[in-house]
């Protein structure tokens, strides 16, 4: 076990001094001409209407309906993310910009923080989110992270549930880490099981599986209706991040019934290449593949069978 250990630990290294160095060069250097969005975004008018809505905005940002209730998932915007010193962030920029604008979201009711990594709990995004009219639940020793003005700041245990915004939810134990730095080993990391509770609401559920390493976790709380799963980050962090074909394996032993994978194409986390989780997904999904959805920002998937591209690429590769 600590042979294996240090066998991480040394590999993890070695891929962080090959690529952190110059991302952090490019930190303290003058700002350049900030990241531009293509296009106009996607349309949003009738985002919910027809009941469950998914949206990729990038990283592990999602914007959900259920029964209604508009939610977003680990919400980064940000241009770069790490830590914050004097005005600089140093830390990692974004590959691409957001799908859609942080000024350009719906009423939001509800922001699900899976846990405190840099890429999933960004405080520049959250202070432009705080509002009286949303709620943020949060993992176990998160919630002092989370910037003030949000309505109620909840942190929510492994197996504990909780009736919020219009919503079921139950926190579950991925296989991952929640720590922010060196020195906070003790914060929680949550993945959540969604179903909407509101009256006329259906039984439509979502598994936001967050971060996560290959887990039997969630194999006993399917079936449901929409899996976000990160298929991205594995080499060399497999301990920690699942690889595409161990995501498949994980949605199919949940008894999903569409998959949006996330946590790709956003940041240069890891040592695959960027195009290389979704080429892995589609080919270990088969004849299957039309069950992933969502597969670049900016599309739009919802229960009527609506999908909204907003590039050529997702034009071509189509949900």
């Amino acid at each position: 076990m600590k042979r294996g250990f240090l066998r991480r630990a040394a590999t993890g290294s070695l891929s962080g001094l090959r690529r952190y160095p110059r991302h952090i060069l490019a930190s303290v250097q003058p700002a350049g001409r900030p990241v531009q969005r293509i296009g106009h975004g996607p349309d949003l008018d009738h985002f919910g209407r027809n009941g469950l809505s998914a949206l990729w905005i990038g990283h592990a940002t999602v914007l959900l309906s259920i029964g209604g209730v508009n939610i977003l998932t680990d919400p980064v915007f940000s241009h770069r993310i790490g830590l914050k010193i004097g005005s600089r962030t140093i830390g990692l920029a974004r590959l691409a910009p957001p799908a859609l604008d942080i000024h350009h979201l719906p009423r939001i009711d509800l922001i699900l923080l899976s846990h405190a990594h840099f890429d999933h709990l960004d405080k520049p995004s959250l202070r432009h989110l705080a509002s009286p009219e949303t709620t943020v639940v949060t993992a176990a020793h998160t919630r002092r992270l989370v910037p003030p003005g949000f309505q109620r700041v909840i942190e929510l245990g492994w197996s504990e549930h909780l009736s919020v915004a219009g919503v079921s939810l139950t926190a579950l134990r991925p296989a991952h880490w929640g720590a922010r730095t060196a020195y906070d080993k003790h914060r929680g990391y949550n993945s959540y099981l969604i179903q909407a509770v509101g009256p006329g609401s259906g039984c439509e559920r979502i598994l936001f599986a967050g971060d996560t390493a290959m887990t039997d976790a969630f194999d006993a709380v399917g079936p449901v209706d929409l899996a976000v799963f990160g298929v991205g980050g594995y080499n060399p962090w497999k301990h920690a991040h699942a690889n595409p074909e161990q995501v498949w394996s994980m949605f199919s032993r949940v008894r999903g019934r569409l998959l949006l994978p996330v946590h790709h194409s956003t940041f240069h986390l890891s040592e695959e290449p960027t195009g290389e989780p979704m080429q892995r997904l589609l080919a270990v999904a088969g004849p299957d593949h039309r069950r992933i959805v969502c597969r670049d920002p900016g599309q739009v998937w919802s229960a009527s069978g609506a999908t909204t591209p907003t590039s050529a690429a997702s034009a071509g590769r189509g949900s």
